[in-house]
């Protein structure tokens, strides 16, 4: 089985190559052209998995859960629709309505027998035969998967899901329709899988069919749905599972191809992934020619959405474009190439092979990419004729986006030609071009050293464009091979120069990829001092945010279910709450934030604004919405101070100095409210005590383990030396102010007291007595899991630790616990939000933040 990998485009804003060099030699003999890549089988076409068909399978596993949980919890829409198509259905005459099933089961039952037999007469028998057992197997499967579902649907599913399946049968038998209409799914998977779903005829017979079983009552619309969709999804789970036949074309279709489009092919040679060389009759040139696939296609188009989520410079979605859409769009790019005056090669032809492939033929360049090219010939006048290349593609605003050695041909004479233009852009943004200069500064430089590189691109494209680039010179924006190259490879030291002027620079052999960056931007401002070297923003979202946000979505959907189905309503209990343990309660949770300030000013030796820290501590309960645990309040902190002209070495460590001291005061709290818990009255039960000091001990242990290990020992010597290095010094210097010292320790102890204080009066509000102790300690242990997980104000991670608490270490049943957690929440997580944004806005305004 020839697993087949298809083009395959960049994962960041710069891009990635658009596929596989064109032959490097100036002329490949026709003998040798089948040793040239990964040559596809001629005699049996092989198989590959295609990622469409996985994105497909889960997509429709996806619809058909939605589909279930819609028909059991939207039971009044559902029926509605099932009794408004019951009631149309009666307006039908039975004998009608009869003739009409009977016809088109007939014609269903007909349909893969047809499709089979076009299938088996067509020219590629082969490949048909391969396409028909699939779409076989696909059939069995998806009629299978019918099966089960009944069965589940009868048996184990709840009676309210059955109910919103199924209906009476019609004449007044007795019994129920099935739950899935299962007729046409193994039709439908067989004629997706088989290839078929390009003809209108197969479709129409299904959608009758469909109609038909509506009219004579021997379906539902949900059951119907689902009957759908599960053929659906079972044709793209067989052919993923099983691979597809390679759906390229053979060399003698693509020669027919060109031939009808006005060229004179006369053999062709397999010259890479995809690539082929083709020979021309009547000594005309050669051709290159690329073909573009759905496969290829595809893998590109979860790339392209993740990069467009992610990068501010990522190009304009194009998912799952068909292969006639790349085509057209990469056609487009290099007329508009061509028209700017760039050397590349001209297109000589451009043909649809099927719905699934395209070609795209060149006329064959001969000549080396640049990573193909030894040092000696990279001189300075090949690095300039490549950066007027790229200024005539900035004076017509064309991008270009995949700027890698690959896309740089040097023919015979020395002179670059730019290819590859599938990611380009034409009217690109001022952002992207200057991701092309930012991009090539790089790929010249791996091969001929930074001060040669800024050199050339000074004197072709002046020093205020290359200045203008230099923010965007960041590792995100640049090519995923340039990232990579940045890490592995060794680049050349100034003894393997040609000529230009001297590196200045530390030895690049040695240094590593970051350093080449640096050495960049330095020669940038070697020439221009008053240059802007501040980043650009790039990401609109970071993958910490993106987890941060669906971790809160998942949380909520696990929570509000719980909310509305517990005995104790939250809604109804906070509406039942006791006012006046209500208002404590609130009270305790508006003083955290003053108790907060104390902890936090009371370990800065610097004098600063009590308000601002205050309002700096609510408007956390903002940045919770945002960041997982505490990290947005630190970082909240750290820029309070800075802005209060405090260094920031200085300023991490006044926070860290806090955070710790923090720590250790929350363990003191928690063994200390753990041994009062034991000394109540049937405490000893709970073995709090054994088991803390159990946890404890393990983490010295595994302390121990760790440093017995000299890699792990490095590895935590590491992460400890911000500690010993800036955050005990400032300690240290915190221990000759003794007032504030201990401002800083009071604020620390109370800011636990009042949450705690929050959460008994919580209880209280609904009901419910537990200990102060008890309450103490699932207070302590939730807010640890809350600063752990990655979730907006440890959202699910807090709310369930602290009911799950609540149950076992203050005896208090689910009901309360719930409503307790969530009367909690409300004043502590979701009251602060509107004041701590004001309170943000306010201190941005002042221009404290």
């Amino acid at each position: 089985m020839a697993i087949v990998t298809g083009r395959t485009n960049g994962d960041t804003g710069g891009g990635d190559t658009a596929g596989t060099p064109a032959p490097a030699d100036t002329g490949i003999p026709a003998s040798a052209g089948a040793g040239r890549g990964p040559a596809r089988a001629v005699s049996e076409p092989g198989r590959i998995r295609q990622p469409v068909a996985l994105i497909r399978l889960l997509t429709g596993l996806i619809a058909i859960a939605l589909t279930l949980l819609l028909a059991d919890y939207a039971r009044a829409t559902t029926g509605g629709i099932a009794a408004d198509v019951a009631e149309a259905a009666e307006l039908v005459p039975r004998p009608l309505a009869g003739l009409a099933g009977g016809l088109t089961t007939a014609a269903v039952l007909l349909v893969p027998v047809v499709l089979a037999a076009r299938r088996l007469l067509g020219p590629d028998r082969r490949r048909a035969l391969q396409q028909v057992s699939d779409g076989l197997l696909a059939a069995v499967l998806a009629y299978g998967a019918t099966l089960l579902l009944d069965l589940w649907a009868d048996g184990v599913a709840p009676v309210s899901l059955l109910a919103a399946l199924t209906q009476a049968l019609p004449g007044g038998a007795l019994g129920h329709t099935e739950p899935v209409y299962g007729y046409l799914a193994p039709v439908l998977a067989f004629m997706t899988a088989s290839g078929n779903r390009e003809h209108r005829a197969p479709w129409a017979v299904l959608a009758l069919s469909g109609l038909a079983g509506l009219a004579g009552g021997y379906a539902t619309p949900t059951a119907l749905l689902l009957g759908l969709l599960i053929g659906w999804t079972g044709a793209h789970g067989t052919l993923y599972a099983v691979g597809t036949p390679d759906p390229l074309p053979r060399p003698g279709e693509i020669l027919r191809a060109l031939r009808e489009s006005g060229l004179h092919p006369a053999e062709a040679h397999p010259a890479g992934p995809d690539r082929y060389l083709v020979r021309q009759a009547d000594d005309r040139p050669d051709l290159d020619v690329q073909l573009l696939d759905r496969q290829a296609v595809t893998a590109a188009a979860v790339q392209r959405a993740w990069r467009r989520l992610r990068l501010r410079t990522a190009p304009h979605p194009r998912a799952l474009r068909s292969p006639r859409a790349g085509l057209e769009h990469e056609a487009l790019v290099t007329y508009a190439a061509l028209a700017a005056g760039v050397r590349t090669r001209r297109i000589a032809a451009t043909a649809g092979l099927g719905q699934d492939t395209a070609l795209i033929a060149y006329e064959h360049l001969p000549g080396r990419t640049l990573d193909r090219l030894p040092d000696e010939e990279i001189t300075d006048d090949l690095l300039a004729d490549a950066w007027r290349q790229l200024a005539r593609l900035q004076r017509r605003e064309t991008a270009h986006r995949a700027l890698v050695p690959s896309s740089l041909l040097v023919d015979a004479t020395g002179a670059v030609h730019l290819v590859d233009f599938a990611d380009g852009d034409i009217a690109a943004s001022e952002l992207v071009l200057r991701c092309d200069i930012a991009q090539l500064l790089t790929t010249l430089a791996l091969r001929a050293g930074a001060a040669r590189s800024v050199h050339t691109a000074v004197t072709v494209l002046g020093a205020d464009t290359v200045e203008a680039a230099l923010p965007l010179l960041q590792p995100i924006a640049l090519a995923r091979t340039t990232r990579h190259a940045l890490k592995h490879t060794v680049r050349p030291t100034a003894a393997t120069r040609t000529d230009g002027p001297a590196d200045p620079g530390p030895d690049e052999a040695a240094a590593g990829g970051g350093g080449l960056l640096e050495e960049i931007r330095a020669e940038v401002l070697r020439t221009r001092p008053q240059a802007e070297v501040r980043p650009v923003r790039l990401e609109r979202l970071r993958p910490r945010t993106l987890l941060a946000v669906v971790g809160g979505v998942v949380a909520g959907w696990l929570l509000i279910p719980q909310l509305f189905a517990a005995e104790d309503n939250p809604i109804a209990a906070v509406a039942d709450a006791d006012p006046a343990w209500l208002a404590l309660a609130l009270l305790a949770a508006t003083l955290s934030h003053v108790t907060a300030a104390m902890g936090f000013v009371g370990f800065v030796p610097e004098r600063l604004d009590f308000r601002n820290a205050v309002l700096a501590q609510l408007a956390g309960a903002f940045v919770k919405l945002v960041s997982p645990g505490g990290v947005g309040g630190i970082a909240l902190n750290t820029r309070l101070l800075q802005r209060a002209g405090i260094p920031t070495a200085q300023a991490l460590s006044s926070v860290g100095a806090g955070q710790l001291i923090g720590l250790v005061l929350h363990l003191l709290q928690l063994g200390a409210f753990v041994y009062l818990l034991d000394l109540q009255p049937g405490g000893s039960e709970l073995d709090a005590l054994p088991a803390v000091v159990g946890g404890l001990a393990g983490a010295a242990a595994l302390l121990a383990v760790v440093s017995a290990v000299p890699p792990a020992r490095r590895w935590l010597a590491a992460r400890l030396r911000p500690l010993t290095t800036e955050v005990l010094p400032r300690l240290l210097d915190l221990l000759r102010s003794p007032a504030r010292l201990a401002v800083g320790l009071t604020g620390q102890l109370l800011v636990s007291i009042c949450l705690i204080g929050c959460l008994y009066c919580c209880t209280r509000a609904i009901g419910r007595e537990p200990s102060f102790a008890s309450v103490a300690v699932v207070f302590l242990v939730g807010n640890a899991a809350g600063n752990v997980a990655p979730t907006p104000g440890g959202a699910g991670a807090v709310d369930g630790a602290l009911i799950a608490l609540l149950q076992q270490t203050a005896s208090m049943e689910k009901g309360g616990a719930l409503a307790a957690v969530a009367t909690y929440r409300l004043l502590t997580l979701i009251l602060p939000v509107l004041p701590g944004w004001a309170a943000m806005t306010w201190l941005q305004r002042r221009r404290a933040l």
